[in-house]
Order: structure tokens, then sequence, then C-alpha cells
């Protein structure tokens, strides 16, 4: 059977999204990955419709060289625990917007895990996401000489940007 997921030569960040609806959100994720120099794949999964999909995914993820999961889902948001429960890389989760509660049902889904399957969840929406993207980052620095130097970069930057005077 062939893959059904887009895999990218070199990756080390998995991004997964329940839904294309996500990716909206999700985008900065990609965006901030980008800009760290960090390879990184983009897969619609979802966690209900594509259970097979997804632990193949999963079983492929470390083979292939990803070394850290993003998952981003909406209502239920049973993705990131899905995936944690199929892998011993480490997981962030993205709790997503959703139709109902304004993404507070997928930020308690994602945070209110069971013992033995820790899911390092983030803030809802597009904050998280690029929180998500900075966080994965941080733990690729760990024995990524490369990486950490883009991110210190980044860092410093940011820093940089803040004002240093009160603006009337």
């Amino acid at each position: 059977m062939a893959e059904q997921y887009t895999t990218v030569e070199g990756a080390q960040v998995g991004v997964l999204m329940g839904s294309t609806s996500d990716w909206p959100t999700m985008g900065a994720t990609s965006e901030t990955l980008t800009a760290l120099g960090v390879a990184h794949e983009c897969n619609v999964i979802s966690a209900h419709r594509a259970p097979a999909r997804l632990t193949a995914y999963c079983d492929s993820a470390a083979r292939r060289g990803i070394k850290v999961l993003i998952c981003a889902a909406g209502g239920a948001a049973h993705l990131a625990g899905v995936v944690a429960a199929q892998t011993h890389l480490p997981v962030l989760g993205c709790p997503m917007k959703g139709w109902s509660l304004d993404g507070l049902d997928s930020l308690l889904s994602m945070v209110q895990m069971p013992k033995g399957i820790p899911v390092a969840t983030l803030a809802i929406g597009k904050a998280g996401a690029i929180n998500a993207g900075l966080l994965a980052a941080s733990i690729l620095a760990l024995s990524d000489g490369g990486v950490r130097e883009r991110l210190l970069a980044y860092r410093r930057e940011q820093s940089e940007r803040v004002d240093k005077v009160p603006q009337a």
C-alpha cells in the first residue's frame, strides 16, 4: 500500500492536523519552523476518520528521522493523545478554536491526558501554533548546534524589537 501521507526528506518535525480547517492557524507553525531552518512535514490525518493512516504515520516517524510531533485538533482533540500513545517521540499539542467553547474543549482534551501518555499542550490558536514551532526547535537545539544558533538569533531579534520607552 502506498503511503497516504506526505513525507519530506530530512524532516525532523512532523506537523499533524485533524482537519484542513486547522491549516489557517497551523500555517504559523510551519512558517516559524521554516524561519528557523527546521525541516518539517505537514499532514492532515484525523484520529477518528483515518486511524489506520495515523498508525502508519506514527509507526514510520522515528525511522524516517522525525524527532518531534506537533498535533493540532479542535473539538474532542484526540489527535495528540492518540499519537502520544503510539510513539516515544515528544508530542506537542495545539488546541484549535472550534465550533463550540472557543477551543476550551480542545484545550481540556489535550491537557487532561492519563499518566504515562504525556502531551505538552500549548495555548489555543495562533499563539500556541507559533510557540509549538519554537518549542520543537528548542528540543532539537539540545543536540543540533545550527538550530540552537538560529533559535538564539530569533530570541535576540525578538528582544530587540521590544520598545524601550513607552509610546505616547
